[in-house]
């Protein structure tokens, strides 16, 4: 158990609240608009924490590069599958939360 290994454990740890954060937006906000914002955005930087995490305690280049663009590939993924949803919300004519 070296420096490496405590560093990646408290990354992994770190990225935790980062999910349930996004996870208590998506059950508590009011719209689809900012359920999503806190979903993609939160889920997404809980993500990067874990592969950060994964690196530093993974065994070679070759599975730093794989954890990396498996980020890549979520972070392309879930951008679009967001903008598709807020699209489709939006060509329904659901309205934006406002306070009344």
């Amino acid at each position: 158990m070296g420096l490496l290994h405590n560093l990646g454990t408290v990354c992994i740890l770190l990225g935790i609240p980062f999910f349930i954060s996004g996870t208590i937006g998506l059950l508590r906000f009011p719209d689809i608009y900012t359920r999503l914002h806190a979903l993609t955005k939160a889920d997404n930087v809980g993500l990067g924490f874990v592969v950060l995490g994964l690196s530093l305690q993974a065994d070679g280049w070759h599975t730093v590069a794989r954890l990396l663009l498996i980020w890549l590939l979520v972070l392309i993924a879930s951008s679009a599958s967001c903008h598709l949803v807020a699209r489709a919300a939006l060509r329904k004519k659901i309205e934006p939360w406002s306070r009344p």
